[in-house]
């Protein structure tokens, strides 16, 4: 799908339905400033200081400057579920896999807060690039709208259907009470938790990533803090846990919302949403990719855990554990790619290829050999890390497997997340999204159907090594075809 406007109309008269009005003026063109409008001098001064920012700051030493927040917030991400995990590991081993297999509806949540964060993101970045600033406005405006309406629907119906949702995701009679408790709970916090995604993504493809970790950080702080209080002060127990995400992801949203209010960043405004086919158009394409990903990561949860169901409570907990573990580690490295991604619409926008190129080469190199680091600490301390979270001897065995054999396919994950980051920013939405869902989708979920049956409990965790080691054989060609293009 392309970006820019049919030159023959605008987004706005494609979506009206008012009566004629005088002739628009003519719409301006990418490669033009569009005609100038009432703003303050110190706005626009911020908006051309944010400009030779992203686009005559050095490659590496811009990326590294936007990286490190982002890598903070997607850290913070992480805590919500590790911290969760943590305490509630305190309770029991029912308890603890209770919660683990709701992390696959609440990664659901996340993922329609990406779609709408990412899709309406990396359209806005590649706008501002080119100059076209209204359009970014109401793009930003309509993506915060949208997540907003589809988590109060996402509320509605967990609440309705919040038991039969716990059996499907795969718990068992004596789960089956906690897990209910927690989705109930947790929903009711979605419509905050999918707009601060957006907020956040946003902010970052602004080049703001300091206001995103800010907000990120602030919600993570008071999540962690209430955890203890609700659980054991309080004795809310897995309730107590689920409240204080909630509470976590409200203030984190209050924050961002203040973050967009300050310096060049876009100020949101109800009057700038346009929920008509350009920008939801725009959404889909640019969105679609983190929604593949972070939506086929929850059937893929849920597989898992309906795989471990034969084996048990504590196959169920150990492999949550693991998930947990892995998570917050590719999420270091997904905060990496999050600090590229502006950098890579921003200029591609601009015209300015060959610094996508050169950013695309650094991400890996470094990535790649942080990753090789990780892997190392996993496959020496594996039962260490999986005992922190459950110290019970069942978990301990099933989660330290799993965990090495991840942490040998994961080196391979930077050529794969820098490549999704990369096809995604530039507006390749079909090739990112075949990417982003091979991990998850194409390999992982035909996977973990077969492996099981042939090698039982040693099936299930080896599932996600094996699926990360074919994905990679999907990354490569698109990144060498798209690098090769823009080398051109």
């Amino acid at each position: 799908m392309s970006d820019p406007t049919p030159a023959n109309s605008t987004p706005r008269q494609q979506a009206s339905s008012s009566p004629p009005a005088p002739p628009a003026p003519k719409p301006p063109q990418p490669d033009s400033p569009p005609p100038a409008k009432p703003s303050s001098s110190s706005h626009q001064q911020a908006s051309e200081a944010r400009r030779r920012l992203l686009t005559e700051t050095p490659v590496p030493q811009l990326i590294l400057k936007l990286a490190v927040p982002t890598i903070l917030s997607m850290l913070v991400t992480a805590l919500y579920n590790a911290a969760d995990t943590f305490f509630v590991g305190r309770i029991s081993t029912e308890a603890t896999a209770a919660v683990g297999l709701c992390f696959s509806a609440m990664a659901v949540i996340q993922a329609f807060g990406f779609f709408c964060g990412q899709g309406s993101g990396n359209f806005l970045s590649r706008m501002l690039g080119a100059g076209r600033q209204k359009e970014a406005e109401e793009m930003a405006a309509t993506g915060l709208a949208l997540a907003f309406i589809l988590g109060i629907l996402t509320a509605a119906l967990v609440n309705i259907f919040s038991e039969p949702l716990a059996y499907f995701l795969g718990a068992s009679d004596s789960t089956v009470g906690d897990a209910t408790t927690y989705l109930g709970i947790i929903a009711i916090g979605a419509p905050f938790m999918m707009a601060q995604f957006v907020l956040n993504n946003q902010l970052r493809y602004q080049g703001s990533a300091m206001y995103a970790m800010v907000g990120l950080m602030c919600g993570a702080v008071l999540n962690i803090g209430l955890d203890p209080l609700l659980i054991f002060v309080f004795d809310m127990g897995v309730a107590g846990a689920a409240t204080a995400t909630v509470c976590g992801q409200i203030i984190s949203f209050v924050v961002l919302m203040i973050g967009s209010s300050r310096g060049a960043n876009i100020r949101l405004k109800p009057a700038n949403v346009r929920l008509n086919g350009f920008y939801l158009g725009n959404i889909v394409n640019g969105g679609m990719p983190a929604l593949f990903r972070q939506g086929l990561a929850a059937v893929a949860t849920v597989l898992l855990n309906r795989a471990c169901r034969v084996y048990g409570d504590a196959a169920i907990a150990g492999m949550s554990v693991t998930t947990r573990v892995m998570m917050f580690v590719s999420s270091a490295m997904i905060g990496f790619g999050q600090g590229y991604q502006p950098v890579c619409a921003f200029n591609y926008g601009a015209g300015k290829k060959d610094r996508v190129r050169e950013g695309y080469f650094f991400c890996v190199k470094w990535g790649t050999v942080f990753l090789i680091a990780m892997a190392a600490f996993c496959l020496i301390f594996a039962p260490q890390i999986i005992g922190f979270f459950r110290d019970d001897p069942a978990v301990i065995e099933v989660g330290k497997t799993a965990l090495r054999w991840q942490a040998v396919a994961l080196p391979g994950l930077a050529s794969i997340v820098i490549t999704n980051m990369m096809l995604q920013a530039i507006g390749k939405g079909v090739k990112a999204s075949i990417t982003s869902s091979s991990r998850s989708g194409l390999f992982f979920i035909p996977l973990i159907l077969i492996l099981p049956e042939l090698f039982g409990l040693f099936g299930v965790e080896i599932t996600q090594a094996a699926a990360d080691a074919l994905s990679i054989a999907v990354a490569i060609p698109f990144a060498a075809s798209e690098l090769r293009k823009m080398k051109e």
